[in-house]
């Protein structure tokens, strides 16, 4: 399965309904890390069907940026439950990210 882009029309359904965890990624087209992050967070949403992993870019979903206080991209939350269960800023290899999930 590939990332799903969320926007504000689909980020009810898509995250606070979800019934698997959530892997959100907060990115921006002109964000270096975040281009760096962008192939892991690609990989990870073939390799693992137990989650979702969706990504936000925060220059166009900017409402959303704000709801979740994102200061510094790339953003990396774990939402379960419609709660955030970890997160991390900044870009991170793999295994980090993949430790992330790990409650």
């Amino acid at each position: 399965m590939s990332a799903i882009t969320i926007t504000r029309n689909n980020f009810q359904e898509e995250v606070m309904e979800s019934d698997k965890p959530v892997l959100l990624d907060f990115w921006a087209s002109w964000c270096t890390p975040c281009k760096m992050v962008s192939p892991i967070i690609d990989e990870i949403a073939k390799e693992r069907p137990d989650i979702k992993v969706c990504k936000v870019n925060v220059e166009e979903q900017q409402e959303l940026a704000s709801a979740f206080q994102v200061m510094s991209i790339p953003a990396l939350m774990v939402m379960q439950n419609g709660e955030i269960v970890n997160e991390m800023v900044g870009a991170r290899p793999k295994s980090r990210i993949l430790s992330m999930l790990e409650n």
